[in-house]
């Protein structure tokens, strides 16, 4: 990549600015390189650059607040866009094909990686007012798998949120029978569902079918929207994996109930890129830290889970 010299004297000022501390200094060098059409990173080993997408790219999570034209919708579906083209594209256009009224997908597009923001910002023009799209600079690691859901649910204006994988393809309407099922004590339904395993002292889940369970697995389910922004995800959770288990068990803990409704749902999981595709130290170190979370907060209340089956 072919840096202009007077991009690189420009990052180099804003290091010196925030040696010094001088944070308004180093954000005022930060706008000035992104208005001659590039994007500076802090590394380790100091700066890196990108050149700047043709759309408007957030800073960070922190951006997304307060913004204006939201559109309204009763449920939202909830997408992080890491990468991942080819998924990408099956997952939202399967979607969009089978997409209830007054339903709008949001979608999160996390560093424009495999210029997906670039694909998304297209697919949008195409479908006003059925997709809404944000972006922002950070890479899912950086913003952390909680927060980013956490702020996608925060966005949304709507009763229901639909927490969803790119890994999950639908070939029908399979929001509409997962919202039917959230009524009473029940404010979350999911296509996959498990109960703590009490014999094996929680370290492993069962999945019992369809009926109330302890846990909903984030490929797919139904929450809703003000009990899920009352009672976010961990936001220590940077990582998916058993992220989605320890917020069940948060969400059991405040006394909800959580119901799966897998079968006969018009649903298929291809490859996971999110677990069989990560870096396997941080995958492990990230799915560890979850887990202990669990262990230390949850393992023994058997008050908390739903009846065995």
């Amino acid at each position: 990549m072919n840096v202009p010299k007077e991009i690189i004297e420009l990052a180099n000022l804003r290091v010196e600015a925030r040696q010094n501390k001088d944070f308004t200094k180093a954000d005022e060098l930060r706008d000035q390189i992104s208005e001659l059409g590039w994007i500076v990173k802090d590394t380790a080993q100091g700066f890196e650059f990108s050149e700047k997408p043709p759309f408007l790219q957030h800073q960070n999570l922190n951006q997304l607040n307060n913004l204006e034209n939201i559109i309204n919708r009763k449920i939202g579906v909830c997408l992080l866009v890491d990468g991942w083209l080819d998924d990408t594209k099956e997952c939202i256009e399967s979607l969009l094909k089978y997409l209830p009224q007054e339903t709008v997908i949001t979608v999160l597009d996390l560093g424009n990686v495999e210029n997906t923001g670039i694909y998304l910002e297209e697919l949008q023009k195409e479908n006003v007012n059925k997709l809404e799209v944000f972006h922002i600079a950070q890479t899912l690691s950086e913003a952390g798998w909680a927060n980013s859901i956490n702020k996608l649910i925060e966005l949304n204006p709507g009763q229901f949120s639909v927490i969803m994988d790119l890994s999950s393809i639908v070939s029908g309407d399979v929001i509409t029978p997962l919202i039917n099922e959230i009524k009473d004590d029940v404010i979350a339904c999911g296509w996959k569902g498990s109960l703590v395993n009490l014999e094996d002292q929680w370290r492993s889940v069962d999945d019992k079918g369809d009926g109330e369970v302890d846990i909903l697995l984030g490929y797919l389910f139904a929450i809703k929207s003000k009990v899920a922004q009352e009672i976010p995800a961990n936001s220590k959770a940077k990582f998916y994996r058993n992220a989605d288990l320890e917020w069940s068990l948060m969400l059991r803990s405040a006394g909800h109930k959580l119901f799966a409704k897998g079968e006969n749902l018009a649903v298929v999981q291809k490859r996971h890129h999110g677990y069989h595709d990560s870096e396997a130290g941080y995958r492990d170190k990230e799915s560890r830290k979850n887990y202990d979370r669990i262990l230390q907060n949850f393992r023994g209340k058997v008050e908390i889970l739903s009846p065995r089956r």
